[in-house]
């Protein structure tokens, strides 16, 4: 397997602020290779995205006419309104595990990134039978694309709902809502701040949360951290765990973050484990997953990069307990190695990037001899479970998988 890939890219590359000689040779390469027309003109009539569909292999099958008809009668949409939620919940508020029920998955329909929606769509068909699936997307002209694709891969779900909420990208775990129940027993949102990457706009990812929330009617506690959605477990039962880049993005030694956590979030303990080098993140789902309260899935130190904080980890777990001082069942899933991609971007894939939604298992593969090892491991540490591998290659490329792409609404 090479360390040197040259994959497509789910990352929008043209949006970037690349000196102004570079982005004007660059950004034609771009209307090229990528779907940026579609960022920057958006099709706003059903000719024109039965083009684009056409353009990019999306029709699966079907012809362009027959794109367009389907197209012509948009699904009922519901639109998250660019305003502030109404009130205020009473902190701090208690986030369920993941493995409590859950009433909703929402995912951000990955419109400028025509390789990743048929990772999408598997997504949506393991979910649905399961749970609501929420799909956020930019218009009900795009939420009519989409159900045309799902559709014709078999993948169309009466749980899927539409949402009309324009985002600057696809990783919902991370700017999604937070949300579980306040000090007064109410479902309620808490609103970490969503830090965009420097050369990047990602406003509308950072308002997301609110706007949902206001849709949905939820009371909101402010949280003045910066905190994404992929950096952060719980067992519902008092532990949280985070992992060092917390620290680093806010500035603060472990006492200074578990106090303004305190100010928001109801826990009795915090993990904090490393973080992986040369990883943009910084998540702590890339090294770890919950299975349940004493159950902790790793990533097996066998790397010989980063394999220092693989193995801190495992060791860290191993002698921790969670809030209710149950000692942890530590148990190790392969670590496929990493690659480079572009010769610029560093790739490290993971299984325990994968959700838990009542009662199924969604495991990222990465069409590697060890996918049929980490299953086998999800199956026995999960045993009551269906477990439901999900072709991650394409989305990988832009430092994410199942997990990263979904964020869990409890019951």
């Amino acid at each position: 397997m090479s360390v040197l890939r040259f994959d497509f890219i789910p990352y929008p590359l043209w949006r970037r602020q690349f000196p102004a000689p570079v982005g004007a040779a660059l950004r034609p390469l771009f209307r090229r290779c990528l779907a940026a027309e579609a960022d920057e003109h958006p099709p706003a009539a059903p000719a024109a995205l039965a083009a684009y569909l056409a353009r990019w292999g999306l029709l699966e099958g079907a012809s362009e006419a027959e794109a367009r008809a389907a197209l012509a009668e948009p699904p009922p949409v519901e639109v998250a309104p660019a305003a502030e939620p109404d009130s205020v919940a009473a902190p701090p508020v208690r986030l369920p595990a993941q493995w409590e029920p859950v009433a909703a998955v929402l995912l951000t329909w990955p419109h400028l990134y025509p390789p990743l929606w048929a990772g999408h769509a598997a997504m949506v068909a393991a979910i649905a039978p399961a749970a609501a699936v929420e799909i956020l997307v930019p218009s009900a002209l795009w939420a009519a694309a989409a159900r045309f694709y799902l559709r014709a891969r078999g993948a169309d779900h009466p749980a899927v709902r539409w949402v009309v909420a324009p985002v600057d990208d696809i990783w919902v775990r991370d700017y999604g809502p937070l949300v579980g129940r306040d000090a007064h027993g109410r479902r309620a949102m808490v609103k970490p701040v969503f830090a965009p990457l420097p050369r990047y706009p990602q406003a509308r990812d950072d308002a997301l949360a609110r706007r949902w929330a206001a849709l949905r009617g939820l009371p909101v506690v402010s949280l003045d951290l910066y905190l994404e959605g992929g950096n952060l477990w719980t067992d519902g039962a008092g532990t949280l765990i985070v992992s060092e880049h917390a620290l680093r993005a806010n500035r603060l030694d472990r006492a200074g973050l578990e106090a303004r956590l305190r100010r928001a979030l109801a826990f009795d303990k915090l993990v904090v484990t490393p973080c992986l080098r040369r990883e943009e993140t910084g998540h702590v789902d890339l090294l770890v997953k919950l299975a349940d309260a004493q159950t902790v899935l790793v990533t097996s130190p066998a790397l010989c990069c980063n394999g220092w904080a693989l193995r801190e980890t495992a060791a860290r777990f191993r002698g921790e307990t969670n809030a209710a001082g149950q000692p942890y069942h530590v148990v190790e899933l392969p670590a496929p190695p990493p690659y480079l991609n572009w010769g610029v971007y560093p790739i490290w894939r993971s299984y325990t990037n994968a959700l838990t939604v009542n009662g199924r298992v969604l495991v990222p593969v990465f069409g590697l001899p060890d996918d049929d090892r980490a299953l086998a491991v999800y199956a026995g540490a999960l045993p009551g479970c269906q477990i439901i591998p999900i072709d991650c290659r394409a989305a990988v490329n832009g430092g994410g998988a199942v997990h990263c792409l979904t964020r869990d609404v409890p019951a």
